[in-house]
């Protein structure tokens, strides 16, 4: 079946880069792009005037919540409150246990890869917090969030999230790593078992991965063990680290190593890794504060850094810089790894943080994030063919609606949206040629219904958090409101003014 789509705006792909193309055409026959240009005389099937939309290659998002939001609560903790969010290592010991049955994890990811698609995603590598189960992500889940990936249309880098330790909370609020070393081992197994499934699957929307969680709930035989497997598997890792200074003195105290250090002494520096976030190393303020030769060792691997700028300023984080890490050779694509997942709002952080990181209005112009968002993306995923609009490319396409009078004036297309825009205006996308949104919807779901549901799921993780707390804080102490709540009769409410009129 060939396709067309027709818009005032279309990021196409030329000469190695992305290129502008006004009032364009793109043709696809079944999942392949055939055509790019101003017109196009052939016959078509089907076609689409989208009008005043900017149609790009679909957005590539390696750290993308499949979750309900957590970070609505925690980067509003203060030091006090934060205690609260992490397991108090009493309920590790004696009380550990899954917040949701799995037919509610099944809504809960149902309603994250949704909201991608809402948000104009494509394709993506999902990220959920472990802090609601009992240890990390089962099997059977990922089974059932493949089978939902694959109802939506979406295009998935799955496997199961795996773990030998937890981030804990001791009793003087120091923070530590709790370790069952034997659930480790069955969640390698899992991770194992899951790409095999996928294998016989052979649905080429689905691909199978490694992702191990953070580094510093790593055995050093669980991170050797991965990196054996992936090299036997030809397939990628994506695993957190040099994400925080917490992370770095616990890897530190019990490796003697940096994170960094560690990932080479058990060969898992190379093309095939992904690593989220990247913002403490040598760079950073609070490690050294200049370049001791991390970037270089990183570029000199191949890892992709997968940006989350939008996460990391929430947190008070950043990257040291997006400039100086693209300058030296390291391929960068991006994440979302909170709500929204909107790599627009995200790409729009990121250029205004590298503002700051290097003190220049230049340090990293739009053209960069987008090209992060997409052909780093690709480059990341080890795939020529996504992350560009050309003949040959998988037909993987986003339109965003630029037609609002409160998109303001237009100057460059693309700068004036990441500027003024978000991915909400997202309105029609393809995956493969296949229709995931449609005129704002996503077919078969109801959006009302899952959203109501997903609200109830919300407050029960909330008051979950009480449970885990040492002192057994109520979630509402935990996470109080921004004002306090209004109360009728008293004062300055309404009710009759002091006169008795009206």
């Amino acid at each position: 079946m060939r396709t067309r789509w027709r818009a005032r705006h279309v990021l196409a792909h030329q000469d190695g880069g992305h290129a502008l193309l006004t009032d364009g055409e793109v043709v696809w026959e079944d999942d392949v792009v055939v055509y790019v240009g101003p017109r196009y005389e052939g016959p078509v099937d089907a076609e689409r005037d989208l009008g005043e939309s900017l149609v790009m290659p679909g957005l590539i998002d390696l750290d993308a919540l499949a979750d309900v939001d957590h970070l609505v609560l925690d980067s509003w903790a203060g030091p006090e409150r934060g205690r609260g969010l992490q397991w108090s290592s009493d309920y590790f010991t004696d009380r550990r246990r899954d917040v949701f049955t799995p037919e509610e994890r099944a809504v809960i990811r149902e309603y994250a890869l949704v909201q991608l698609a809402l948000h104009g995603i494509t394709t993506y590598m999902p990220i959920a917090s472990e802090v609601h189960s009992s240890w990390a992500e089962p099997y059977e889940e990922l089974v059932e969030m493949a089978r939902i990936s694959r109802r939506i249309g979406l295009r998935g880098h799955l496997g199961p999230a795996y773990r030998s330790g937890v981030n804990v909370v001791r009793p003087d609020g120091s923070r530590d790593v709790a370790f069952d070393e034997e659930r480790g081992r069955a969640g390698f197994r899992d991770a194992v078992r899951f790409l095999d499934h996928l294998a016989a699957l052979d649905d080429p929307l689905l691909t199978g991965v490694l992702l191990p969680c953070r580094i510093e709930t790593l055995t050093e035989d669980l991170l050797r063990e991965t990196a054996d497997l992936a090299r036997e598997r030809g397939v990628l890792v994506r695993l957190h680290a040099l994400q925080g200074l917490v992370e770095r003195d616990l890897v530190q105290r019990r490796h003697g190593l940096t994170p960094l250090q560690l990932l080479e002494k058990h060969g898992l520096l190379g093309p095939n890794l992904l690593i989220p976030h990247t913002v403490t190393t040598d760079r950073h303020p609070g490690v050294h504060g200049e370049d001791r030769g991390d970037l270089a060792t990183l570029a000199a691997a191949g890892v992709s850094v997968v940006h989350c700028p939008g996460t990391s300023l929430r947190y008070g984080e950043m990257l040291h810089s997006f400039r100086a890490y693209r300058a030296a050779g390291i391929n960068l694509c991006l994440g979302t790894d909170s709500f929204p997942p909107d790599l627009i709002r995200g790409m729009d952080v990121g250029v205004h943080l590298a503002k700051i990181a290097d003190g220049r209005s230049d340090a990293a112009p739009a053209e960069h994030y987008v090209e992060a968002a997409t052909l780093g993306g690709a480059r990341a995923l080890g795939r020529d063919d996504l992350g560009r609009i050309a003949p040959g490319a998988q037909a993987d396409l986003v339109a965003f609606a630029l037609d609002d009078i409160r998109d303001g004036v237009q100057d460059d297309p693309v700068r004036t949206f990441l500027l003024n825009g978000t991915a909400r205006q997202a309105t029609d996308s393809v995956v493969a040629g296949r229709p995931v949104l449609v005129d704002r919807t996503v077919p078969g779901v109801d959006l009302g219904a899952l959203r109501s549901r997903a609200q109830e799921l919300f407050e029960r993780m909330r008051e979950a958090y009480g449970e885990r707390d040492f002192e057994r804080r109520d979630a509402d102490v935990l996470f109080p409101p921004a004002f306090p709540a209004f109360r009728d009769g008293v004062p300055g409410g309404f009710g009759p003014s002091p006169r008795g009129e009206g």
